[in-house]
């Protein structure tokens, strides 16, 4: 939905002109933000569709809003195909059974597709994890996604994706993806949300503790992201020894850290700490807040902290909005990511350390900067000139010269059937 939101204000300007078609949000069990509609120009056409109901499409064991809706989007756009002239359809979402219908909607309006990688559509990551650290369901979903992402992928028209190792997993897992344009367009930054969070900040509860550092995280968090989360919660506990009254001003919060509904998600963080004896200084809420809200916590924080995941696909890209609060930042990622290499090229004084398969960030290096951050010595990043490479309205530009790539990909391909 991000990509989407923050392109919509710019995709005129690229001379294209968006309908949006999305499941109804009362069908949604996420976190609502109504302020998300003030970024939107409110010319653009949006459609609401039906899904069926999750009390009952639960009990088959498929809750996936994607696979609840799936009936409802291809009754709407083969409706809106059928009565009006259409170049492309987008798909831009991590519900990713909902691209199938791409397929559907070539062969039947003759209309190519363009499919937005956010993530992973079927990976075996999790094979050689324990169960205990695999989604819900895994087997199931996997063989389900495996299945549906051959489908959609058969005939595609162009590729975008937010890691280049997306890419290169699908055009060698499918060789008709070779002559496929694509193109690596990460998310975009939208300054514009810090303006309307700062406006609204009094609506929002403040988590954070008086009287303490609050160094704060906000997303998904799990085993996968142990390995970044590990060596500050060693620092932490290196300081607590070294210099208790310092150190014992340090409040770590993790916020929204699971997927599950309100109430039902599992601590993935606090466990780690009360291995290690910190617990004390650790703050874990599992449940999601909404995007402006996370914004507000983001901004009455004293530091903030990114940790990235052992997956080395993995690309943070939530990493614009920590950027943009202009705060001090620890951010601790693979060496492999893209995130790592975006922070460090676009801005100045945050602290990207990284790890790998054999080896881990430096938890002296963790301990000096926590050390400077409760003495008074913390630095704000900056922003680098080069960072306006990242915004939103940059990178539209860029989805819109893919979409062009992929409508000449349909046309060779048509006159050579």
């Amino acid at each position: 939905m991000q990509r989407i939101r923050t392109s919509l204000p710019y995709f005129a300007a690229n001379d294209w002109e968006p309908t949006i078609v999305m499941v109804d949000e009362i069908y949604a069990d996420l976190v609502k933000d109504d302020l998300l509609l003030a970024s939107l120009p409110p010319d653009i056409q949006i459609y609401k569709v039906k899904a069926a109901n999750k009390n009952l499409t639960a009990k088959l064991g498929l809750g996936s809003i994607a696979l609840r809706s799936l009936w409802q989007y291809r009754q709407k756009v083969d409706e809106l195909l059928a009565a009006d002239r259409y170049d492309l359809v987008y798909f831009s979402t991590t519900q990713f059974p909902v691209c199938v219908l791409g397929a559907h909607w070539k062969r039947k309006f003759n209309i190519p597709y363009v499919i937005d990688m956010q993530d992973p559509w079927y990976s075996d990551h999790y094979d050689d994890k324990p169960k205990a650290q695999r989604p819900p369901k895994y087997r199931l979903m996997y063989a389900l996604h495996k299945s549906l992402e051959r489908v959609a992928m058969k005939s595609v028209d162009g590729l975008i994706s937010v890691s280049k190792s997306y890419i290169d997993t699908l055009k060698a897992r499918y060789p008709q993806l070779a002559d496929v344009p694509f193109a690596v367009i990460t998310f975009g930054a939208f300054s514009q949300d810090i303006v309307v969070a700062d406006a609204n900040r009094d609506k929002f509860i403040n988590l954070l503790s008086a009287g303490t550092f609050n160094v704060v995280y906000v997303g998904r968090a799990g085993p996968d992201m142990h390995k970044a989360i590990r060596p500050v919660f060693e620092a932490l506990k290196l300081g607590l020894v070294n210099a208790p009254a310092s150190f014992r001003k340090i409040k770590l919060y993790f916020i929204g850290t699971s997927y599950a509904p309100a109430g039902f998600g599992l601590p993935s963080v606090f466990p780690l700490a009360k291995s290690l004896g910190v617990e004390g200084q650790v703050v874990e809420i599992t449940d999601r807040i909404s995007y402006y809200h996370t914004l507000s916590v983001l901004e009455r924080a004293d530091a903030l902290f990114i940790p990235g995941s052992d997956d080395p696909h993995y690309t943070a890209s939530k990493i614009y909005p920590y950027v943009l609060m202009q705060k001090p930042l620890l951010a601790i990622f693979n060496k492999n990511s893209s995130a790592a290499d975006v922070l460090s090229n676009c801005t100045a004084n945050a602290i990207v350390l990284t790890f790998d398969k054999e080896s881990s960030a430096s938890v002296t290096a963790v301990y000096q900067v926590l050390e400077n951050w409760v003495s008074g010595h913390s630095t704000p990043i900056e922003i680098l000139e080069s960072f306006e490479a990242y915004s939103a309205e940059i990178l539209t530009t860029k989805q819109t010269e893919l979409f062009e790539l992929a409508l000449k990909h349909f046309e060779t391909a048509h006159s050579n059937a």
